[in-house]
């Protein structure tokens, strides 16, 4: 039996005053506010692979959807991260107007052992989940999920995971067996993440084609350092492409809590509120994923020109166009 359970969603802003000769006058500068006031979610099992999997959806209550769709946005998780550590996360996605499906994915990886490791096999199991999802008059998500447009969401080795797909590339202890990169996919947002070869420490060069990606990364991270993100970032072949700083988050910036049971342990504290962290990093991805997948204007001015300048815990830089000699 499907579990629902609702949360209200409040907008972000900040004022700003300015000093004049003789008065002060205030002038609201607001971040842009998720499209629904609810989400919903549920719990159901990937067929595919027999992930359980928890899934967040936008829900007008008192009036119906009507005939909207929405995308769907995959997290990837991080190593050893429980699924339910992401819900406050996922919610505020959701409440930008994405399904969000966020599964526990068991692996065995080799020198390592069995635990919770995504890998890119799930992509294609979470898309055909979906589409059954979609059909199935029984399923909470029933008839409202655009099949067609699919996003990435990625935290630490889920985003490892999500960049590798998006280059195309099966890499040892991401991907297991063979892959191949779907045409559903447009765009990902990665948090703590980046790409590089685990025996040479290489950075790995990520021919995306067309799919858009955003980077998204805690300044005092003690496990996926900074400058990880900055060279994986370079190595973004084909713009548009953004790096997201957010300032005082550590490597679980994104979760419910700091330091989740069973992952690995970060060493710094982080200096911005968790709740403050959280939802910066989710209205930064889901502003993105609107930005690329649905060509929405005001979260493309969001990304690319106003948002730092809005934001006091983020820093962005972005390349739009790619730069020949």
């Amino acid at each position: 039996m499907a579990i629902l359970k609702a949360l209200s969603l409040a907008s972000t802003s900040a004022v700003l005053i300015i000093g004049g000769i003789g008065k002060i006058a205030k002038a609201e500068i607001s971040n842009p506010a998720p499209l629904f006031k609810y989400v919903d979610s549920y719990s159901t099992k990937i067929s595919a692979n027999n992930d359980l999997a928890d899934i967040y959806f936008p829900k007008s209550l008192g009036n119906k959807i009507g005939k909207r769709s929405f995308p769907i946005a995959l997290l990837l998780q991080g190593a050893n991260v429980d699924k339910s550590n992401y819900s406050n996360f996922s919610r505020i996605v959701a409440s930008y107007g994405f399904v969000v499906v966020v599964p526990n994915h068991q692996a065995n990886l080799p020198k390592i052992g069995t635990g919770l490791f995504a890998d890119s096999s799930q992509i294609e199991a979470v898309l055909a989940q979906m589409k059954l999802e979609n059909k199935n008059p029984n399923s909470p998500v029933a008839n409202i999920i655009n099949t067609e447009k699919l996003g990435l969401l990625g935290h630490s080795l889920g985003g490892a995971v999500g960049l590798s797909a998006i280059a195309n590339l099966c890499l040892p202890f991401l991907c297991q067996g063979s892959f191949s990169r779907p045409k559903e996919l447009l765009a990902g947002a990665f948090f703590g993440a980046n790409l590089r070869n685990q025996t040479t420490q290489k950075f790995i060069p990520i021919n995306n084609s067309n799919i858009k990606v955003a980077l998204l990364q805690g300044t005092i991270d003690s496990i996926a350092l900074p400058f990880r993100a900055q060279a994986t970032y370079e190595q973004i072949q084909n713009p548009p492409k953004t790096l997201i700083s957010i300032l005082g988050a550590n490597h679980y910036g994104i979760t419910n809590t700091n330091n989740p049971v069973g992952a690995r342990a970060e060493k710094k504290l982080p200096k911005l509120k968790q709740n403050t962290s959280i939802e910066t990093i989710a209205r930064w991805s889901g502003l993105f994923l609107r930005a690329t997948i649905l060509n929405d204007k005001v979260a493309l001015n969001y990304i690319y020109s106003t948002g730092d300048s809005l934001d006091a815990n983020v820093t962005a830089i972005s390349q739009s166009k790619k730069y020949t000699k």
